[in-house]
């Protein structure tokens, strides 16, 4: 599973790494409303949530679903161009930049959360297609009253909602926002150079691979992979390529591939994720060689001491055949430490790497 962009023909002068303060306001405003994901923003969360307006919060839950579950394409505008802009130096020329989508443009990307529309492929728009359109309303409705009621504001009245967004977006940088980024800009900024520079002298590689381990080029098929729970691809085209660090964002490592845009990658700058790669696919091999009933009764021996694979068969009442091929299941997902005593081998229980799944499936469904 993963997410893939096509860069054949891509110039290494069309990749751009470059902070965003409007991609880390929808952070912050994500980590606001799911602090659960974010355990090491709990002190900053605490503090904004004590001394916020009451109105601001109650607003805050009205388009929720754009940043709660679903990190809406509005918070990243300038890949609308395809390739032809950047992230602004300041909120107000991100918030600029939204305000030249056309009503198309910021109504698709705003009805994302209802999964009403083609994203990765060419399809009709909600405001143009009938049909679209009765889809989008009744995937809002069974998302809730709140989305449900949105939608038909959006759909009936695209410039008033707009207007709610950006005042919405103006008051939270006024309340909040404007403080944290003054002191995350430079962080952020300090990483964007460190990547510049590595791409200039290293190339595209080795840039990726510092951006967080789930992304590699394969450089065979002209491709950058994204290791993430899903599916999904698309193509630089005559556009370029966009790295954007948040420090509000980890463990989510988000890619935008909406068809027609530019590509977005939208990575954790200096994230604990970087010293631990762990793949969805080794993960879901761990979790499905844990889930065998026997292979569990193997786990409980092995984690109290090592044993030979003779012992295990006399201990659990099976041939050592069938305890070797457990065993190889295990060995393969990375979850025992085998060791030789003279002619035995001795097998154990990795505990260190078995305590890990619980954050590390955490990680890879959030990634």
């Amino acid at each position: 599973m993963s997410v893939t962009i096509d860069i054949s023909g891509l110039r290494q002068e069309r990749v751009a790494v470059v902070p965003s303060p409007l991609a880390e306001l929808c952070m912050a405003l994500h980590a606001l409303a799911e602090p659960g994901h974010h355990p090491g923003l709990q002190a900053w969360v605490t503090g904004v949530t004590a001394r916020l307006d009451p109105h601001l919060a109650d607003r805050m839950c009205e388009a929720d679903f754009l940043w709660r579950s679903t990190f809406s394409d509005l918070f990243l505008p300038y890949a609308a161009a395809g390739g032809a802009a950047l992230p602004g130096a300041t909120l107000g020329e991100e918030l600029d930049l939204l305000d030249k989508l056309t009503d198309e443009q910021f109504v698709d990307a705003a009805l994302e959360f209802t999964c009403a529309l083609p994203y990765d492929t060419q399809g009709a728009g909600a405001l143009a297609d009938a049909t679209s359109r009765r889809r989008a309303l009744m995937l809002a409705a069974a998302r809730g009253p709140g989305p449900a009621e949105f939608t038909e504001r959006l759909l009936a009245d695209p410039p008033r909602i707009r207007a709610w967004l950006r005042q919405f977006l103006e008051d939270c940088d006024e309340a909040f926002f404007a403080e944290t980024w003054s002191r995350l800009r430079h962080q952020l900024a300090a990483d964007a150079r460190r990547k510049t520079d590595l791409l200039r002298r290293r190339g595209l590689a080795e840039a990726l691979a510092s951006v967080s381990p789930a992304v590699a080029l394969d450089e065979a098929s002209g491709r950058i992979v994204i290791d993430k729970l899903g599916h999904g691809h698309t193509t630089i085209r005559a556009g370029g390529l966009l790295l954007v660090p948040t420090s509000l964002g980890w463990p989510h490592l988000m890619v935008l591939h909406r068809y027609g845009w530019q590509p977005v990658v939208h990575y954790p700058a200096g994230s604990p994720e970087l010293t631990v790669p762990n793949s969805v696919e080794q993960l879901t091999l761990r979790m499905t060689a844990l889930a065998h009933p026997t292979r569990m009764r193997l786990c409980r021996s092995l984690a109290r001491s090592a044993f030979t694979t003779s012992e295990l068969a006399q201990t659990h009442g099976m041939t050592p055949p069938e305890i070797s091929r457990h065993l190889s299941v295990l060995k393969k997902a990375g979850l025992l430490t085998t060791r030789r005593r003279g002619r035995y081998v001795l097998h154990q229980l990795d505990v260190t790497m078995v305590a890990r799944l619980g954050s590390d499936f955490l990680e890879g469904i959030l990634r």
